[in-house]
């Protein structure tokens, strides 16, 4: 049987992002990766978002980013993809993951620097 954790033993975060689909988000996944801020970026695309903005109601599409860091390194990797965001007011909601693969779990800490 394979290991499982629950909380509060891992500090794996999952950080939901949306972004243009015009490439971008390719470029910040790449990079949030190459400085050790997220263990894995996935890119998901064909999302339609429908929202409103500065008083008026847009439709657009975008692709989702799913970004695997930890609660330690959220606050660096957060203010590295307000840097690199095209948009005014992008979206970074983190939620804390309650159970892992614990194999996967040790991985991100890993890859981000450890806990």
């Amino acid at each position: 049987m394979q290991s499982f954790l629950r909380q509060p033993d891992i500090s794996t975060v999952i950080v939901h992002c949306s972004c243009a689909a015009d490439g971008s988000a390719e470029t910040i996944a790449k990079t949030l990766v190459e400085e050790r801020l997220a263990a894995c970026v996935s890119v998901l695309p064909g999302m339609r978002s429908t929202y409103r903005w500065q008083g008026e109601a847009h439709a657009d599409e975008e692709v989702l980013m799913l970004i695997k860091t930890t609660r330690e390194r959220y606050p660096a990797m957060a203010a590295r993809l307000l840097e690199l965001h095209p948009y005014e007011l992008p979206e970074i909601i983190g939620v804390d993951v309650s159970v892992a693969h614990a194999p996967y779990a040790a991985w991100v800490e890993d890859q981000v620097g450890g806990s």
